[in-house]
């Protein structure tokens, strides 16, 4: 159920900055993003008596959808609480996989609030969208495929939200190579990890429309792993705009034949907006998600135009 992803290399990015540049498809995962890894190690990890009363999470779309992949797998039921502000084409796609979705709350914390009740109500098990120890080390088998296909990277550029993805695979990275760079990229609409960071505790932000919409949302009320991980492992945080980001995707569509939501495509973002301070001669950008419309596509395509 969970690919092993293509490490490609990007001949324009490479001229553009001078290092050698791979993209990491992540896109091409089974349910459109890197999600799936983690989820599924979580809910494989339960105790049979435990699953067979079925599992909950919150998410902003691309989490919700591989927890329902990963349940429908082992044929336990689950629930997804989204915010009001989740992109519908994520939303459908969770039903469809066979999850009953609970949409209440403006925000990502809110729809949490909300998940917490019904995890008590039903006494399911609650799978968190990042910060528990299962799907941080589902996320970091990508850091372990990277580098056993291209051993010779130096810097490596990971969308940041939550922080599950950015230390998982830092901590794979860093173990097998400590000299690795490892870059944060975030879209510069409440980057809540970032804040939060500088802040030195939990930073509540507000949530702002982005394309960059798998990384919106908070911390939670509580950070028990990642956001001390991060801290730990990451070497930069680099923020992108609106418009960066929409030229990352319009980008890897044009120059890769490949479909990149918002925040999959901060990386290539952060390249061609030459954002980076320390890049490395062998890099690899983590493109994490391909979970976005067509019209979306478009519309940037077009706007983007002379």
């Amino acid at each position: 159920m969970v690919l092993r992803t293509p490490l490609i290399e990007s001949p324009s990015l490479s001229k553009l900055t001078g290092s050698e540049i791979y993209l990491k498809l992540e896109n091409l995962q089974t349910t459109g993003s890197f999600k799936l890894r983690g989820a599924t190690n979580k809910i494989m990890s339960l105790e049979p008596e435990t699953l067979e009363k079925g599992v909950i999470t919150v998410s902003s779309g691309n989490h919700g959808l591989a927890v329902s992949c990963a349940a429908r797998e082992v044929g336990i039921p689950a629930y997804v609480s989204v915010s009001t502000a989740t992109v519908e084409k994520k939303v459908t796609a969770i039903r469809n996989m066979g999850s009953e979705v609970l949409m209440d709350g403006g925000t990502y914390d809110e729809a949490a609030d909300v998940a917490n009740q019904k995890m008590d109500e039903l006494h399911l098990t609650m799978i968190h969208p990042f910060d528990d120890p299962e799907i941080i080390a589902g996320q970091g088998t990508i850091g372990v495929e990277i580098i056993e296909d291209h051993p010779e990277i130096d810097t490596i550029l990971v969308p940041l939200s939550g922080g599950g993805l950015m230390s998982g695979i830092a901590l794979a990275l860093k173990t097998i190579k400590p000299s690795i760079y490892v870059v944060g990229v975030s879209m510069d609409q409440g980057p809540a990890m970032v804040e939060s960071i500088k802040a030195g505790r939990i930073v509540e932000v507000d949530e702002k429309p982005s394309l960059a919409d798998a990384l919106v949302g908070g911390l939670g009320r509580e950070n028990h792993y990642t956001i001390n991980m991060v801290s730990k492992y990451m070497d930069e945080a680099v923020l992108v705009t609106e418009d960066e980001i929409a030229a990352g995707m319009v980008f890897a569509l044009e120059e890769h034949h490949q479909v990149l939501e918002g925040g999959g495509a901060v990386g290539i973002a952060a390249l061609l907006a030459k954002k980076v301070m320390h890049l490395g001669k062998h890099v690899v950008i983590v493109a994490s998600g391909g979970n976005t419309s067509l019209p979306t596509l478009m519309d940037l395509a077009q706007n983007l135009r002379p």
